[in-house]
């Protein structure tokens, strides 16, 4: 979703600042990993129920070792002097704790994952009251753009086990948000759409993420992630005997006859052009 926003609003990951609030154990595993995928450290700032993570907390012995590896050599403040000029804003804390007033002084088109369960940290209503500009995502299935981890778990887990992996590598963590990220721009097959009321769908604003429901997740994610792990040597096959293409026909088998039957009617079509 990080990725597939900033392209929509032409930023670039290295150059935006990111405001974190929450700073428990889903908190900080998604700051160090939207610094593995290139959100300069300097940039990212997380804010708990006390405030920013700052040097001066450290130094006071108010951060634990987690939340020292993120404390910032800045002033103090909350959420909303935080906010100020963010271009990004990740919610895992509790909802409510931002307003409309904090929304407006954040960055030109900023994106606004707002992700407390089940009531988010700010409604959607109340940021597109005050930005027309903004891309919004939720973790709910009654607003556009639901960032859930059920598109993650199942699907790394599949992949991974699929080659016998020996463990779960960044890189394999990787290869799966950039199957994502990639599977977003496709054509929505029909079957999508039908399950989300006839609603269409299009790479954008409103659409940065695939669905839960789209089949097509295990298909792209598994997939990359095995890939990864017989890259790296994690695996339990070997190179010479994974077929990607043939472990991806598998996936779609494992779908039903009729994916499997149009699969086979794509590859003849591939091979006759």
């Amino acid at each position: 979703a990080l990725l597939n926003g900033l392209e929509v609003v032409n930023k670039s990951i290295g150059a935006v600042k990111v405001v974190v609030s929450g700073a428990g154990a889903s908190a900080l595993s998604c700051a160090a990993y939207y610094i593995s995928l290139g959100v300069a450290p300097d940039n990212l700032l997380i804010c708990d129920s006390v405030g920013m993570l700052t040097k001066k907390r450290n130094d006071a012995g108010e951060l634990n070792r987690y939340k020292a590896k993120f404390a910032r050599d800045i002033p103090e403040g909350g959420l909303a002097e935080a906010l100020i000029g963010a271009d990004v804003f990740l919610g895992l804390s509790k909802s409510g704790i931002v307003s409309g007033e904090m929304v407006v002084r954040m960055a030109d088109s900023p994106l606004i994952f707002a992700l407390a369960n089940p009531t988010p940290e700010i409604m959607p209503e109340e940021v597109e009251a005050v930005r027309s500009d903004a891309i919004i995502a939720t973790g709910r299935s009654d607003y556009p753009n639901q960032i859930n981890n059920v598109l993650g778990f199942p699907y790394i887990f599949r992949g991974a086990l699929d080659v016998r992996a020996t463990e779960i590598t960044e890189g394999m963590k990787m290869a799966a948000t950039q199957a994502l990220a990639e599977l977003t721009k496709q054509p929505v097959p029909d079957d999508v759409a039908a399950a989300y009321g006839g609603e269409q769908l299009q790479f954008g604003r409103d659409y940065i993420i695939p669905k839960p429901f789209d089949a097509r997740v295990l298909i792209w994610e598994a997939s990359a992630v095995a890939a990864a792990a017989v890259a790296e040597g994690k695996a339990g096959v070997a190179k010479k005997d994974f077929d990607i293409d043939a472990y991806r026909a598998e996936l779609e088998a494992r779908l039903g006859l009729t994916r499997s039957i149009m699969r086979g009617v794509f590859n003849q079509a591939s091979r006759d052009k």
